[in-house]
């Protein structure tokens, strides 16, 4: 057997199998030979095609990762897991059945369109070139196998088709945008009335029955939670560097280094500016060519340059330090010298050539003028160096002991005190969810220990430990009665407002003259728009869902703060509608973005209902 299988190794299909192995594993490397033979764990399967448990955890990490991005002080036990495993399945199988259904339309990439997809996206390349090398690191760094990213892209692709496909198919009737819009530019003539709070203050009165009936209803606003006073030691890059002495001669160093960066430079610049898009490449080549054959950059700046300031000036912005343009016109501008123009650079503004005509740098200020800025500098610098270390140290110290003097007094910081501190959080760093959930846990607030050392911020960290505690405790009525009877006043004014005002667009509407009524002269409001206007949003909204004057005026209310305001309104003006404008036509795409995406969400939904999904 063995004689059999050396001769069948020399035959032709042998070799043809053997090169084909040495291609694909020079290409996409081991994950392309093997990533489909292996079985793994489903966690679902739809249509009789599985989800596997490795694409399901992946996809797990990846939303919890883009979660914790979004939080301003990343914590991963604030994560909701079950919920995001949740979501992740139900999102993979409604992916799952658009792939088959893209199947099922003949919707697919070919293996060669995949290579040319993959080999033309820049961050797989290097110098313009794809890198094979960059691109396998590119894809372990995602948690995947070259197999599984290519299998991805091909899915994520026809899904994308499909997509777009029913998006663009959404459609919208022309006069449902002709309609919206009148209605959106549609403006009103009306008037108002102020009630104020003094109108009818005399008629309210709080009884000290109410005040206590008040406090027996609502005890639990009352209360006062559960509270901590902590201690704690706050270790930061700032306080840190406070604590480092720097010496004249190290100063005096430090400065000779930075000499050459504290010399300013500054650089005057002349640019010709394309706009983008069309034939600016062409226009572009003109004018290089034109500059080529010895023409003045300057003339051709009043040529053609939309700056039309600079073009004044033949191109010229004057002089500039860095952090002053646009990043990839800075970086242009400083690879320079002095008479020459760059290739073109593009930036938001449009296409820019560039040329150097001029550099100056100021002098070094003396060190008795930076000496502050440089001390502090340098001592910040080290302290960035010793912060990692520092930071194991306090780590260390406040779990091996039952308070916070001794690793205070071994690092030489300082002991701090917060009071009122909930499980709500406090003040800073009583406001990181992290460390007031440590201060709450069991083995510091009854076991007394400290907390660990928790990251609050950029270059800080604190421990902290539980100094006194006081249970959740009902607050007596005397220290509240004033509260209470501030809030019964203000329910009783916006009360009586509210009465008062329906009384007087009852009086109003049956003819009644707002004078004689004594509620003062009306100020007219012509021709107000929906957003816009100059008076409060609420009110404005108030006025625009009253009906439509049918020949008599439309009177109505609004409620705000500490007063009452009568609305009546005139007259409806219709807003104008021009089909050839631009905000006409943004409309016509918005609403059939929408139809088309309420088409898509609709397909999804009845693809994901027909579909059999059977659960491990």
């Amino acid at each position: 057997m063995l004689q059999d299988i050396r001769e069948n190794s020399q035959g032709t299909i042998a070799k043809i199998i053997i090169g084909l192995l040495i291609v694909s594993l020079s290409i996409w490397g081991m994950d392309a030979i093997i990533g489909g033979f292996s079985g793994e764990p489903e966690v679902a399967t739809v249509n009789g095609e599985d989800i596997t448990e490795r694409e399901f955890m992946r996809v797990v990490q990846i939303e919890s990762q883009r979660q914790l991005s979004r939080m301003e002080t990343p914590d991963q036990s604030l994560l909701n897991e079950d919920q995001i495993r949740k979501d992740v399945l139900e999102s993979l199988i409604r992916q799952k059945v658009l792939t088959q259904n893209a199947s099922e339309q003949g919707l697919a990439l070919s293996d060669a369109d995949i290579d040319a997809l993959i080999t033309q996206m820049p961050q797989f390349q290097v110098d313009g070139v794809f890198n094979r090398d960059r691109f396998v690191s590119s894809v372990r760094n995602m948690g995947m196998g070259v197999a599984e990213f290519r299998e991805t892209m091909r899915k994520q692709y026809v899904i994308n088709q499909i997509r777009t496909g029913v998006v663009q198919s959404g459609l919208v009737v022309d006069q449902n945008a002709s309609h919206l819009l009148s209605i959106q530019n549609q403006t009103r003539d009306f008037r108002t009335l102020t009630l104020p709070a003094s109108m009818v203050s005399d008629e309210v009165e709080v009884s000290e029955e109410e005040v206590a009936s008040y406090y027996e209803e609502n005890s639990d606003a009352f209360k006062l939670p559960e509270q901590v006073e902590a201690s704690y030691i706050v270790l930061s890059l700032e306080a840190l560097a406070e604590t480092i002495d720097v010496s004249q001669e190290d100063l005096q160093s430090y400065y000779q280094e930075r000499a050459a960066d504290l010399a300013r430079e500054e650089r005057q610049a002349s640019h010709i500016l394309i706009e983008d898009g069309g034939d600016a490449e062409e226009v572009m080549k003109t004018i290089q060519q034109r500059l080529a054959e010895g023409e003045s950059f300057s003339e051709l700046a009043e040529e053609y340059s939309v700056d039309t300031i600079s073009a004044e000036q033949g191109g010229d912005l004057g002089y500039a330090g860095r952090g002053v343009y646009d990043p990839a016109f800075e970086d242009a501008l400083f690879a320079l010298k002095e008479g020459e123009v760059s290739e073109p650079v593009a930036t938001s503004f449009g296409l820019h050539l560039i040329k150097l005509t001029d550099v100056r740098k100021s002098e070094v200020p003396p060190l008795a003028e930076l000496e502050e800025k440089l001390t502090r500098e340098l001592a910040r610098s080290r302290a960035n160096e010793r912060f990692a270390e520092v930071r194991t140290e306090l780590a260390d110290l406040a779990y091996a002991e039952d308070n916070l003097t001794v690793p205070a007094e071994e690092l030489s910081l300082e002991v701090r005190t917060k009071e009122g501190v909930t499980r709500d959080g406090g003040e800073p760093p009583f406001d990181h969810a992290g460390l007031v959930r440590q201060l709450f846990s069991e083995d510091v607030l009854e076991d007394g220990y400290n907390t660990e050392l928790i990251d609050v911020g950029d270059n800080m960290s604190v421990v902290a430990r539980v100094s006194s505690y006081q249970e959740a405790r009902q607050q007596p009525l005397e220290n509240v009665a004033s509260d209470i009877r501030d809030i019964l006043t203000r329910q009783k004014t916006r009360e009586a407002l509210a009465q008062r005002a329906e009384e007087a667009v009852a009086s109003l509407r049956s003819g009644e003259d707002a004078s004689a009524l004594g509620l003062g002269e009306w100020t007219n409001h012509a021709d107000q728009a929906r957003t816009g206007s100059s008076l409060n949003p609420v009110l404005m909204a108030e006025v625009f869902s009253l009906q439509r004057p049918q020949g008599e005026t439309v009177y109505g209310s609004h409620l705000a703060g500490d007063s009452a305001t009568i609305i009546a309104l005139d007259e409806v003006n219709e807003g104008e509608v021009d089909a050839d404008s631009q905000e006409y036509q943004q409309l016509t795409r918005f609403l059939s973005t929408i139809s088309g995406q309420r088409e898509y969400a609709a397909y999804q939904e009845y693809l994901r209902n027909r579909a059999e999904v059977e659960r491990p």
